[in-house]
């Protein structure tokens, strides 16, 4: 075995962002580096925190082919640990010693590639675990999973609970976890029994300046409809924190959410003079924009069709500029294209919603969402109910439990049920009933509008495959 392959072979098994599966399609590298900016200018002083943050921009530096950039900033996050431990060999610095030891391998520079691989073995000699196991470790994985995509999430959550097993009262892997389990946590849960609310407690507990994990749990009471808790939470996080980008985001997604919409506006702009280039933001606001047109078509004609446009380009605005500083940024990508639609260019949606399809598909991410979207359009802007059907179908395969795969069975539901009101013996509307109950695990409801639909079509061979899990479920 040649010198470069035993190199090789020790640089596999060190713990860092190099051996973490961080893999570059899954990623959006623009948004990951705003973010990873926002961060910074967040954690100044902070310098275990910086120190972790320039270790994470480090790779996004090496995916860009940025060999020297990243070298910089990995030196940079050595300084800052250094000046945290004041020693050579502390545990904390096992991910950054291995990112170093990996750039230098790619810059070729052998020697010290080396010099990096021995001080990490060096501290593993003194801890009497696995570097894997080491809290320190799993931490900056946990974070680095949270950064970097949401298809990491639940890798993140595992990451932050092995930490805390560890280390229970840890306040940082009190907080990751919280996060974690705040991001991931969908379905059927009560304010009593959730593991979100209970862990964002029990880390605000741990840490009780963070604001923003005060923020995270108003965002979830106010699902569970507690809202007296909820807006004490954010009234307390706005007077502590009146400047922080992530309490103003929040805040005004949670405004906006109570019905607030021109309160949630204006939290939401403080949040952009804060951090221009934040997709996250540009997309609240364009959902505060979306509420905003929905509420002047139900307050009626008194509105001009002037202001109902104003209100649609302003989603528009904010949706087209989320997406130029995250351009994979699917659900926002979706969104754009349906406004498209409604402004009546349809061409122009029709190719955008095939790029984003093509892209989802590419990249694994969010195709449910794509087909939530896409299901809207054909039914509101180019008027084909089959095909919002056959898409609202595919979301609701796809995605049962997300907010568009309830939304989809809203609208499969309010299909079905104005085709029975015209005719009451449609065999269609009662296969789609069927599968809308099949999702939900209602087995006898669905088993009976499936039989339902077979009687009123028996010659449809759409119905007839549409009907065949029937036979499965029985």
């Amino acid at each position: 075995m040649d010198y470069q392959t035993t190199l090789r072979t020790k640089l596999d098994q060190l713990e860092c962002h190099f051996t973490w599966a961080l893999i570059k399609d899954d990623l959006d590298l623009p948004s990951i580096l705003n973010r990873l900016d926002e961060q910074l200018k967040l954690d100044v002083g902070k310098k275990e925190k910086l120190a972790q943050t320039y270790n994470a921009l480090a790779y996004v530096k090496f995916l860009q082919e940025l060999q020297k950039d990243s070298l910089s900033n990995l030196l940079t996050s050595l300084k800052f640990h250094k000046e945290c431990h004041e020693e050579e060999f502390h545990k904390a610095l096992i991910v950054t010693y291995g990112n170093l030891a990996w750039i230098n391998y790619h810059m070729k520079n052998y020697t010290e590639c080396e010099s990096y691989l021995q001080k990490v073995q060096k501290i593993i000699e003194n801890i009497s675990s696995e570097s894997s196991s080491a809290p320190e470790v799993l931490g900056d994985k946990g974070w680095t999973f949270l950064k970097f995509s949401s298809k990491y999430y639940e890798r993140a959550k595992e990451c932050f609970k092995k930490a805390l097993d560890l280390e229970p009262e840890d306040g940082e892997w009190n907080t990751g976890y919280a996060i974690a389990l705040h991001r991931t946590e969908y379905g059927e849960f009560t304010i009593e029994n959730s593991p979100a609310v209970k862990q964002l407690r029990r880390a605000i507990e741990t840490n009780p300046d963070d604001d923003v994990l005060k923020i995270f749990l108003a965002m979830r009471l106010v699902r569970y409809k507690s809202y007296e808790e909820a807006d004490s939470l954010v009234e307390e996080a706005l007077e502590r924190s009146p400047d922080h980008p992530h309490v103003l985001r929040y805040s005004g997604k949670i405004l906006r959410c109570r019905g607030y919409v021109d309160k949630g506006i204006i939290q939401l702009n403080k949040a952009l003079k804060w951090s221009p280039y934040s997709s996250l933001t540009y997309h609240q606001l364009a959902l505060c924009y979306k509420m905003k047109k929905i509420q002047l078509l139900q307050e009626g004609n008194h509105h001009t069709r002037s202001l109902i446009q104003e209100t649609r380009d302003q989603i528009i605005y904010h949706l087209e500029m989320a997406t130029t500083h995250a351009p994979c940024f699917i659900p926002a990508l979706s969104d754009l294209a349906l406004h498209y639609g409604e402004r009546r260019e349809i061409p122009r949606a029709e190719e955008m919603f095939q790029m984003i399809f093509k892209t989802a598909k590419e990249k694994n991410d969010n195709l449910y969402v794509v087909h939530f979207y896409y299901a809207e359009f054909q039914l509101y802007s180019n008027r084909s109910e089959a095909l919002a059907i056959k898409h609202y179908i595919k979301c609701l395969e796809m995605s049962p439990g997300s907010p568009e795969g309830r939304k989809s069975a809203r609208g499969l539901r309010k299909i079905a049920e104005k085709q029975i009101h015209r005719n009451t013996q449609d065999g269609e509307a009662y296969a789609i009933l069927g599968f809308i109950h099949k999702e939900k695990g209602e087995k006898s409801q669905a088993i009976e509008c499936y039989e339902k639909a077979l009687s009123y079509g028996e010659n449809d061979e759409y119905l007839s495959n549409l009907c065949a899990l029937r036979l499965a479920m029985q």
